[in-house]
């Protein structure tokens, strides 16, 4: 379960700390006062994408910190070895994320540092959150098939059919390749093997063109660095007036000077030292300026070797490495087209050989989806029941289909509201309001399938009200003895069999608008039941109390 959500400078957040209880959470507040803003920070803490203007204006980022009870959720210990975190300690997760408006991202699991990815990996494993407009989604085929798939534990079969047909399309690309006619065939062939002899030609090596340009630029300055190279050894020991002559009278004097005062002694020997150094100064000048003899012939190769490095550059790559890569694959390729008629023939081998690993992975895929879907319509029949829908009917129909990363099946999931109606595609149902109890229903299948502890629904209750609230209240309620359930509503019904009732609101201080999440005991739920209750304050809060009284059997 999540313990504790600690929010920094997030939207028109300044600092909120939340504290969680087991079971069914209510959250409940003014339209604006942040309510759906802790969702998308608890979102930002398992890896969503952030906006910069996420962060509260006038701080350089924000941060979120989320404590997890880390004793129930089985593959915690695993995914964390995966993603190279510590493990956890006294039984809590911690987790922590900050995003700086220059737009950096730092996360940690139990202070180790992890990627955004692996942090995304966590939340799939503890957190399911289902929005206002999840419905939207649900009319799409593919997401009804992933809905199945997870309801049949189906998720690794269909991964493993994307990768197998991921491989077909990696063989057919290579296959296309190949197949041209004979005019095409000859022209690629004696264009590769152009490029192949035009590098290894070249002798290219990727530490060379450093050393080539730094040649060259000597070479074509001998003559000025003659001049200079002379013009130093003059200074140093050549010249009229020489360093080298200069120490040496120097010498002259500091000898009569120690043998008046020995402690100048170290004066002398330090003259000496430097004499010495400008001798091998000017010996090094000399050997220098040896080596420096103009060599027209050396600057002509050098000028050569750079024209033929820049040319292959401007044709194959921006630097040698990626030079030397490319002729490395158009070597590769040259074998290929050489051996073309041979090559088809095994890419035909290998396509035949996973096309038959693709039919039979998909068939497999197909057999688990068929095993569970009418398991999964009657599931979902029975919490539509229990939402309003009493002589409701809810179908899936699967066909065949064209081989996709979602394997060889179509889906289509179907519903009647009424008794004695066939049911109709999902996308043809009109009402908002029966789509968002079609998706509860959905959900809250699918939360007696899986494992994951913690299940978030925001506002998903929209566009329903009277009996029909008490019912998602009474589901709430059921689904928080086994999970965690954080819901924020609108809606009073919802709340009241809540086992812990949150209220979010904002205060102006100083031109800045704060939110505040305070933890609503019987007498301040009694008074926000009301609020939400609307009418005559007194009416409203008998039938507040009467509501609450009326919930606890539920929790």
């Amino acid at each position: 379960m999540l313990l504790e959500l600690d929010v920094r400078d997030f939207a028109i957040i300044d600092h909120l700390r939340l504290r969680l209880a087991p079971g069914f959470n209510a959250i409940t507040g003014e339209t604006g006062a942040g309510k759906s803003i802790l969702i998308g920070a608890l979102e930002l803490a398992l890896g969503e994408r952030a906006a910069r203007d996420a962060i509260r204006t006038g701080a350089d980022a924000c941060s979120v910190e989320a404590v997890f009870e880390a004793g129930r959720v089985p593959e915690l210990a695993s995914t964390l070895e995966e993603i190279g975190a510590e493990p956890c300690q006294d039984g809590q997760l911690l987790v922590k994320r900050t995003f700086t408006a220059a737009g950096a991202n730092r996360q940690f699991v139990n202070g180790s540092p992890v990627t955004l990815q692996s942090l995304a990996r966590l939340g799939e494993i503890l957190v399911d959150i289902h929005g206002p407009h999840d419905h939207q989604s649900l009319l799409k085929p593919e997401a009804q098939l992933r809905i199945l798939d997870r309801f049949a534990g189906a998720e690794p079969a269909r991964a493993a059919f994307a990768a197998t047909l991921g491989e077909i399309r990696a063989l057919e690309a290579r296959k296309r390749d190949l197949v041209m006619d004979d005019k095409e065939f000859e022209r690629q062939l004696d264009l590769t093997a152009h490029q192949v002899q035009e590098i290894e030609a070249a002798h290219l090596r990727t530490d060379e063109e450093t050393q080539l340009e730094a040649d060259y630029k000597v070479a074509s300055s001998s003559q000025k660095l003659m001049e200079l190279a002379a013009r130093a050894l003059d200074a140093v020991s050549e010249g009229e007036g020489c360093a080298a002559a200069a120490l040496a009278r120097a010498e002259r004097a500091l000898r009569d000077l120690a043998a008046i005062d020995p402690t100048a002694a170290r004066i002398e020997e330090a003259n000496r030292a430097a004499s010495v150094q400008v001798q091998e100064l000017s010996r090094e000048l000399s050997r220098y300026a040896g080596k420096l003899d103009p060599d027209p012939d050396r600057l002509q190769k050098l000028s050569e070797r750079m024209t033929i490095v820049q040319g292959l550059k401007r044709k194959y790559g921006k630097t040698l490495a990626e030079v030397i890569a490319f002729g490395a694959e158009a070597k590769a390729r040259l074998r290929v087209l050489q051996g073309r008629s041979g090559e088809l023939a095994k890419l035909d081998a290998a396509l035949e050989k996973v096309r038959a690993a693709l039919r039979k992975s998909g068939e497999g895929l197909r057999a688990a989806r068929k095993k569970a879907v009418s398991t999964l319509c009657a599931r979902i029949e029975s919490q539509l029941r229990d939402l309003g829908f009493a002589q409701s009917a809810f179908a899936a129909e699967l066909a065949p289909a064209e081989p996709t990363p979602l394997g060889l099946d179509a889906i289509e999931f179907r519903f009647a509201p009424n008794v004695g109606e066939p049911p109709k595609p999902l996308r043809e149902i009109a009402s908002s309001g029966e789509m968002a109890r079609v998706m509860l229903a959905i959900k809250t299948a699918l939360a007696d399938q899986d494992d994951v502890p913690i299940l978030v629904f925001d506002e998903v209750d929209a566009n329903v009200g009277g009996e029909i609230g008490n019912r998602v209240g009474e589901k709430m309620a059921r689904i928080g003895k086994r999970r965690q359930v954080l819901c924020i509503t609108h809606l009073p019904q919802v709340a009241a069999p809540a086992q812990a009732h949150l209220s979010v609101g904002k205060r102006v201080e100083r031109g800045r608008t704060f939110t505040f999440v305070e933890h609503l005991d019987r007498g301040a739920r009694e008074k926000e039941l009301a609020r939400m209750l609307g009418g005559a304050a007194e009416t409203a809060l008998r039938h507040a109390r009467e509501m609450l009284r009326a919930a606890p059997p539920l929790r």
